[in-house]
């Protein structure tokens, strides 16, 4: 099976959002930057006096996106309307996920028409406070307009391989995919 690297960015329109640039080369390929912003906004007028005295809200900003809302999950104290990092990582795993997924279906000649995914992290914590994620399942499940299930499916694993924050984390990554009916 032959898989194949995405390309460089192409510039965008401003509209688009900015892509990142290749910030050096590497022996067969490039270090690329991100950067975002993160502003606290949970002063509710006496700063971290106390554990309880503070918001845990926040905002991530990025150049020509909209603000993303952040604040600690409900059970440490946080708003369950805003997305936790917690949230933020299993999602960021499960988008990467698909981007690669997508691609690979697309070099492979197989046309995917619908793309969706319920993806679960399990964190643990210690006695003193202190927490790591165990595992998160990705769990896709993919309509396709032509070409082999069979293939549509080993391309998952495929997929798997070249997410970049898969790679980068140091716990199991699993994946449970399956193809929609017609």
């Amino acid at each position: 099976m032959r898989l194949s690297v995405p390309p460089e960015p192409a510039p965008r329109d401003p509209g688009e959002g900015v892509a990142p640039e290749p910030s050096s080369a590497t022996a067969g390929g490039h270090v690329y930057s991100f950067r975002v912003e993160l502003r606290w906004t949970g002063n509710r007028g006496v700063g971290t006096r106390d554990y309880r005295a503070y918001g845990r809200e926040h905002e991530i900003r990025g150049e020509a996106k909209p603000v993303l809302l952040g604040s600690s999950d409900p059970a440490f104290r946080g708003d369950r309307t805003r997305y936790s990092p917690e949230e933020l990582l299993v999602a960021s795993l499960s988008a990467c996920h698909m981007l690669w997924y997508l691609h690979l279906c697309a070099d492979r000649g197989i046309v995917v028409s619908e793309y969706r995914d319920d993806p679960t992290g399990r964190m643990e914590t210690g006695p003193d406070g202190a927490g790591r994620f165990i595992e998160v399942t990705l769990r896709p499940a993919v309509r396709l307009a032509a070409g082999d299930a069979g293939e549509a499916l080993a391309l998952h694993t495929a997929a798997h391989s070249k997410c970049y924050i898969a790679s980068s984390v140091n716990f199991p990554v699993r994946h449970e995919p399956r193809i929609l009916p017609p």
